[in-house]
């Protein structure tokens, strides 16, 4: 399957999700391009969209290399990928100046898109994961990580396209996995869409501003744990 782009690899993964509409999920996508996937299925599901901010922590000399992710939150998740870690012979005071650097732009991309809106709590909701495809999983692997830390109800990953190594070290870790492309060779995401262009902020901020952002289940809210 090749997707057109990401508005069209979202409506398709709407139409796998629809069993879900009357759940009550909330739809939470990983910028910046799982934002575009994620608003698309959130409209078809009529969902709220709210975000989590993750970022790959890359090997200095070689940034496309993930040696671990960091997840925005009260206590910010870390995830390491200590093989990396330790062939790049990377120290801790490094990783740790990098994590700072990283844990930055989180903010900054926070204050840029939500401004003072806090996010959605997630604790016994049904919990859609969306973006725009997996390759090696250390971010998605880390956003799964931090929503299990609220005890949602179910916690579903929704993505157009993954390599099946990585959906199978992922399954274990989600309650459903929906992935509508696991191709037998996979070298990059993009290489599985007509238009795969970098999503610019204006971008994201444009489309929360069409959906909702009111969390708050029927018939009664969730009541928050201590």
């Amino acid at each position: 399957m090749l997707f057109a782009n990401r508005k069209d690899a979202g409506r398709k993964l709407a139409a796998a999700l629809a069993d879900y509409c009357e759940k009550s999920p909330v739809i939470v996508a990983l910028p910046r391009g799982g934002v575009i996937v994620g608003a698309e299925i959130a409209s078809a599901l009529d969902a709220p969209l709210d975000l989590l901010f993750v970022q790959k922590i890359g090997v200095p000399f070689q940034p496309e290399l993930a040696m671990g992710a960091i997840v925005d939150g009260a206590e910010p998740t870390i995830v390491r990928n200590e093989s990396v870690i330790r062939h790049a012979g990377i120290r801790e005071k490094e990783f740790s100046a990098i994590c700072a650097s990283e844990q930055a732009e989180i903010e900054r991309r926070r204050r840029c898109y939500l401004g003072d809106r806090g996010n959605i709590p997630l604790g016994a909701r049904v919990v859609i994961v969306v973006d725009d495809g997996i390759a090696t999983g250390s971010t998605v692997r880390a956003a799964i990580k931090a929503i299990r830390r609220q005890e949602p109800k179910e916690l579903v990953l929704a993505v157009p396209v993954a390599p099946i190594e990585t959906l199978e070290e992922l399954d274990s870790a989600v309650d459903a996995l929906i992935c509508l492309e696991t191709p037998p060779v996979f070298y990059a995401v993009g290489h599985f869409f007509n238009e795969f262009p970098q999503v610019s902020d204006a971008e994201v901020i444009a489309v929360l501003a069409t959906l909702p952002h009111d969390g708050s289940p029927d018939p009664e809210p969730i009541s928050q744990k201590e």
